[in-house]
């Protein structure tokens, strides 16, 4: 597989898993700043997180870059909601992890 189809498919699988593998409840109980009332916020952070790890995990077949993956996605996440990052600059971040997989 050529990288730039593996960047495409990782682009997708991004795309999938942060808007409708998301969903309203994961994306509003993983704030830890506006925490849903009864909801560990870093319950819900993991598992949007496990969700993204998987999907590279799944494309790439590297388990390290699933955890990178993980752990930076988490990281990306938690700074926006505490405001230091914007949409756009979360998103930017995002997909920049994708191509560094797609290219490692």
């Amino acid at each position: 597989m050529t990288i730039l189809a593996r960047m495409l498919i990782l682009f997708a699988g991004h795309a999938l898993c942060d808007y409708p593998g998301q969903g309203d409840f994961l994306s509003r109980g993983k704030n830890p700043f506006a925490a849903l009332k009864g909801v560990p916020w870093y319950q819900c952070m993991f598992a949007h997180c496990v969700i993204h790890a998987g999907m590279v995990y799944w494309i790439t077949g590297s388990l390290w870059m699933g955890l990178a993956e993980l752990v930076i996605h988490f990281g990306v996440d938690f700074l926006k909601c505490r405001g230091n990052l914007t949409f756009n600059q979360d998103q930017f971040i995002h997909y920049g992890c994708k191509v560094l997989w797609a290219v490692l």
